[in-house]
């Protein structure tokens, strides 16, 4: 069964830096886009960068463009997510995210997350 599992989470400095991975398993990693989403305390889950599989292009949103940078090693089955220049505004629980075929349905796997705090 697909597994997701997130690790890299800290409590870091306004201004900091962390590396967040997420081992896959239990699917063709290199043959699906990787994605990771936040949800940040009383908000909702939110769509913070994804990679394609085949051309391993990205793209971000908005709010992390320029300081977020998602990548994947298809030989290992990870994806990661470098953040710099972090902000209080970035505290959140991080999840890694694949979204499959199954069926006629799209289904979405998620990990159990991995909690980002930013604070001084």
């Amino acid at each position: 069964q697909v597994q997701l599992v997130e690790s890299g989470g800290g409590v870091v400095q306004p201004g900091g830096s962390l590396r967040l991975s997420c081992a896959a398993s239990g699917f063709t990693f290199s043959s699906y886009a990787m994605s990771w989403y936040r949800q940040a305390p009383g908000k909702e889950r939110e769509f913070v960068a994804i990679i394609a599989s085949a051309d391993s292009s990205t793209n971000y949103a908005n709010s992390v463009k320029g300081r977020f940078t998602i990548s994947r090693d298809n030989a290992k089955n990870t994806v990661s997510l470098q953040m710099n220049s972090l902000r209080p505004e970035d505290t959140a629980v991080y999840y890694c995210n694949v979204k499959k075929q199954s069926g006629g349905f799209l289904l979405s796997y998620w990990g159990k997350g991995t909690l980002v705090t930013v604070s001084s």
